[in-house]
């Protein structure tokens, strides 16, 4: 083997903060909620998924060792989304479940399951205010959803 001279390059992977402080997730849950129904009506694979009764992972990857108590799907902005604000990440979810869909608040209420943008705001200092664009509030109160925000400080 010879010892041959080596060339650094600059390393050109995208600088994704250790800790963003805005994401969102759009969750379908409720006792009703088949997973495996979420993933063919939207057209996309899920981030996560919980089956009622079923064991389940947990977002570390180690598996539940309990049953899952409600049905859950959700997609996440989070790894696609490089934003401290909140709406490039609603806009990516919505754009990406094509957000509204006509028959989507009967399909979700007529078994009493919950739809939802849960929303991550870290607010260290206290000044900064959610952005939530008043268009996404309005589609999401017309389809028979609710946004959550969960503030840390």
């Amino acid at each position: 083997m010879h010892a041959g001279s080596m060339t650094m390059h600059p390393d050109k992977t995208p600088k994704v903060p250790a800790h963003a402080l805005a994401h969102a997730t759009f969750i379908i849950s409720g006792d009703a909620v088949v997973p495996d129904f979420w993933t063919e009506y939207f057209g996309i694979p899920p981030d996560s998924t919980i089956t009622k009764g079923k064991p389940f992972l947990y977002p570390s990857g180690k598996l539940s060792t309990r049953p899952g108590k409600l049905g859950l799907w959700a997609v996440k902005s989070e790894s696609a989304v490089c934003s401290d604000h909140l709406t490039p990440h609603l806009r990516y979810l919505t754009d990406r479940l094509l957000l509204p869909r006509a028959g989507l608040r009967n399909l979700v209420c007529h078994d009493e399951d919950k739809m939802s943008f849960w929303c991550y705001w870290h607010n260290e200092t206290g000044d900064r205010v959610p952005d939530v664009p008043d268009g996404i509030r309005a589609m999401m109160e017309e389809i028979g959803g609710t946004i959550e925000i969960d503030e840390y400080r």
